[in-house]
């Protein structure tokens, strides 16, 4: 039979079709022997019908007369063999997705083969044949529309009783190979959106509508497990910790867009199961009592991963009862989530708040201990921030206070560490983005834009409504308590009566204007903060100008007068900088920052993903390896304090009225003048680049070695040009007395000239790098590359006496000086409020490019002091 079946013949006709089947139904058992033929022919024949369906109808309606799926179901029977059962999925899942003729899709639905195939006991310990088992259920949900699925399913009286491809698929919705988990998502949403009206109805109908809280029981455990991954990292940091969260994140987004997409199939019903699911099970018991204000000693993992959690869950799932629900907790008191489930489950978010209604079996398929879900299991708490407000909740007790969550948020952001400021501005942004948010909930919660205020009262107005003008042209437009009071009773009396949280908060029947200055309010001291990151504020402002895009009229004196003195600090501070180790680059840093605060703060959305605030910034001033004292360090700390500057700066310009200048009001650079070293040594280039040829007029002879034992002479200069200045090791021309071509340069500013207490004719330089690179703290390989030139070079320059070193010193101050005196006068209309937006604006011309390039005429070298005798 073998040598038969080997033999040179047509392989795409119809007489190989057959002979293959023939051969094939002489198999009456499938063994070691002859497990490679038959693995063959059915390779072969799936490879036939493709062929004959698209050239030949001949091919599929001989499969048809043959009951060639009988034959496949009966080697099925017959074979103990992975390899056969492995190429007969594959032999099905090809013949599907290759075949485009309608008439066959209904002939290979249409009896009970494929059914057979999906409920047959395969042994899934076998990797490899789970995966292609799922990609064949894959392949036959390809094919599913209104026509076809009623082929895969089995009624009485016009119901559905038995839905075997969408039974399997579900069993493996969260199993843990990635690949096996897709293919079954993809199954159950093919199913979802064909939207046949009584496949709808077995779907949500008991038991198969405990799949949808079961879903939500996965994704608990899997936030849970999230958590101890953040709180891991914030304990012990890693090398590889960045991409281990994000990869976590990633799973957490995709199931939530998993989520989405089941509802946007819009089956009657399940918005509602998904959203009480939702609630019952995660917002209330889990992620809302984890935002408590507790002692600084524990962990504040809870609070980061509590709103990041929230931030996705209104970004992603689309339902509008989930939203305003959200919304209207936010009105409730922490306390009143604790009392609700503190008898249920008590402590932190760990393993332990969570009993799993499902486990995975042997054969890898999903299964259900409980499919109802019990709200016996459902967490009460975890470990939260850093901070003592006036109220406190704690751990074992949350009856002493009476903060709301809203209120929560909100003393987040006046006192709490960065992440948790980060985590709330990020809440309140999504909330302000989440379009199923009615616009009465966002005005109860105080964070109404003041443009959709207007535009609402603005229609009342013209309507007819009287109390629409006169709001309108008032100082305190809002909507009123009756405006908001309908939507927002509704939905706490939905989560008092349906989810038996009890105790609201006072707070909900409290004028939205009350809430609108409590978030004003809480902004501008979160403005006139000094322990916050730059990046942090921003976020800050971009929220304030969502609120107050056009009008400086909520602000109040007391808002006034704190940002003013906020401002004054940091300026005070700024100038401080026109003398430090990065002066030379502060004009252009603060052009660039002025411009992407300005972007940033007139964005229509957020800056950033929410997932920014589980990877804080990495800085170099807290590295142990990168001293503090280093130019980087100090360097970072300059660019800081730039960025909190231009945000501080543009607030003032907000609050006066004013219009927001495209560029800062820099002054252009001056005229040198006629004695400047710049002048007397010939030198007009922005750098001095090797090779140039400079007058030696100014210049002081030195000696420095960069090898042992190998002196080179030199003469030294330190030039000033507008905001740059270079410390110049030039060469002299034995032909052209008096002249000499530039060896090596360095930064004037952050040299840090000492003269050695020891040997008084050595002068010590502190070579810093050319250039401050940004850091993306994402880009954790440009980190750790920047990180290894954090380290500063130094010369030490052995000039003929002490007076020579003394006067190299001196030349050195005093050309740092007119460096320092050219910046501050460019920033004086900066300085200076009053006048901060008449002067023109001009880029500055003469300031080197702030690029993440070294100049590669840096030495990074030191002198050996044996050589010097």
């Amino acid at each position: 039979m073998w040598s038969s079946f080997w033999r040179s013949r047509n392989r795409f006709s119809l007489d190989e079709l057959r002979y293959l089947t023939d051969q094939l139904a002489k198999v009456q058992i499938v063994n070691d022997v002859n497990k490679d033929f038959v693995v063959e022919a059915l390779r072969s024949i799936a490879e036939l019908i493709t062929y004959g369906d698209q050239h030949d109808p001949s091919f599929f309606e001989f499969f048809m007369e043959r009951q060639v799926m009988g034959e496949f179901v009966r080697i099925l029977k017959q074979s103990t063999t992975v390899s056969v059962s492995i190429q007969l999925l594959q032999t099905v899942s090809i013949m599907i997705q290759n075949l485009k003729s309608e008439h066959a899709i209904y002939y290979m639905f249409s009896n009970e083969h494929m059914n057979y195939l999906i409920t047959y006991s395969f042994d899934f310990r076998n990797e490899e044949l789970l995966l292609y088992y799922a990609s064949f259920l894959r392949a036959i949900s390809g094919k599913l529309n209104e026509n076809t699925i009623p082929l895969l399913v089995k009624t009485r009286n016009e119901e559905v009783v038995s839905f075997p491809l969408y039974v399997e698929a579900i069993r493996f919705v969260f199993h843990e190979e990635k690949m096996v988990r897709t293919a079954a998502r993809t199954v159950t949403l093919q199913v979802y959106h064909v939207g046949d009206e009584s496949v709808n109805r077995y779907i949500t109908s008991a038991p198969h509508a405990d799949y949808f809280s079961s879903m939500i029981s996965f994704f608990r455990k899997q936030c849970v497990d999230f958590n101890t991954l953040i709180s891991d990292t914030l304990t012990n940091p890693r090398s590889d910790c960045t991409s281990t969260i994000l990869a976590a994140v990633y799973e957490i987004e995709d199931n939530l867009c998993y989520f989405s997409d089941i509802v946007s199939a819009g089956i009657p019903g399940v918005a509602r199961l998904m959203t009480d699911s939702i609630l019952m099970l995660l917002i209330f018991p889990l992620l809302l009592p984890s935002l408590r204000i507790v002692a600084v000693s524990e962990m504040q993992s809870g609070v980061v991963t509590s709103l990041y959690l929230l931030c996705c869950i209104l970004r992603i799932v689309k339902i509008k009862d989930l939203a305003n629900a959200i919304a209207a907790a936010l009105f409730y008191p922490l306390e009143a989530f604790a009392k609700s489930y503190r008898g249920k489950v008590n402590g932190h978010i760990s393993d332990r708040c969570f009993t799993s209604e499902s486990r995975e079996s042997d054969d890898g398929r999903l299964t259900n201990n409980n499919t109802k879900c019990s709200m016996d299991n459902a967490p009460c708490s975890s470990g939260s921030s850093g901070f003592h407000p006036e109220h406190v909740i704690t751990q074992n007790d949350c009856s002493d206070s009476n903060l709301a969550v809203r209120e929560v948020l909100l003393a987040y952001l006046k006192q709490g560490d960065d992440l948790e400021v980060l985590g709330s501005l990020n809440v309140l942004a999504t909330l302000l983005q989440t379009k199923e948010l009615d616009e009465s909930m966002l005005d109860g919660l105080g964070i109404l834009p003041q443009r959709k205020q207007h535009k609402k009262l603005l229609l009342q107005a013209l309507v007819g409504e009287a109390s629409g003008e006169e709001q309108l042209f008032s100082s305190e437009s809002s909507l009123t308590k009756d405006d908001i009071s309908g939507e927002l009773d509704a939905y706490v009396g939905k989560i008092k009566e349906q989810f038996g949280v009890l105790c609201p908060s006072s707070e909900v029947g409290t004028s939205p204007h009350v809430h609108r200055f409590q978030v004003l309010d809480t902004l501008v001291s979160l403005f006139c903060r000094s322990n916050l990151s730059a990046e942090t504020l921003w976020d800050g402002g971009w929220l304030l100008r969502q609120l107050l895009p056009y009008s400086e009229a909520e602000f109040n004196n007391h808002h006034l007068e704190l940002l003013k003195v906020s401002y004054k600090n940091c300026a005070s501070a700024l100038v401080e900088e026109v003398k430090g180790v990065w002066s030379d680059l502060l004009v252009t840093v603060l052009y660039d920052e002025w411009i992407n605060c300005k972007r940033a703060m007139e964005s229509p959305s957020p800056r950033k993903d929410p997932k920014c605030l589980l990877i804080p910034p990495q800085k170099f001033s807290s590295e142990d390896d990168v001293p503090a004292v280093s130019s980087l360090a100090a360097g970072e700390r300059m660019h800081e304090l730039v960025k909190v500057f231009v945000l501080l700066h543009q607030l003032q310009i907000f609050t006066l009225g004013r219009p927001l200048p495209e560029q800062p009001p820099i002054l252009p650079p001056g005229d040198l003048p006629v004695d400047s070293r710049a002048q007397t040594s010939g030198l007009d280039a922005s750098c001095p680049i090797a090779g140039t040829e400079v007058s030696l007029v100014n210049a002081v002879p030195c000696r420095i070695a960069f090898e042992r034992g190998k002196d080179r002479h030199f003469c030294f200069l330190a030039i000033s040009l507008g905001t740059s200045g270079w410390l110049v090791l030039v060469e002299e021309m034995p032909l052209k007395k008096r002249c000499g071509l530039v060896r090596l340069a360095a930064p004037l500013a952050g040299s840090n000239p000492r003269i050695d207490e020891k040997y008084p004719r050595w002068l010590h330089l502190r070579i810093r790098p050319y250039s401050l690179a940004p850091l993306d703290p994402a880009d954790s390989q440009g980190y750790q590359k920047t990180k290894s030139k954090a380290s500063d070079g130094r010369w030490t320059l052995a000039f003929r006496d002490e007076e020579s070193c003394k006067t190299a010193l001196h030349m050195i101050e005093e050309e740092f000086n007119h460096l320092s005196d050219e910046v501050h006068r460019r920033l004086k209309p900066l300085l200076n409020l009053e006048n901060s937006t008449s002067p023109s604006v001009h880029e500055p011309e003469d300031s080197p490019s702030y690029s993440t390039l070294l100049s590669p005429f840096t030495c990074l070298t030191t002198t050996d002091r044996s050589s010097q005798g």
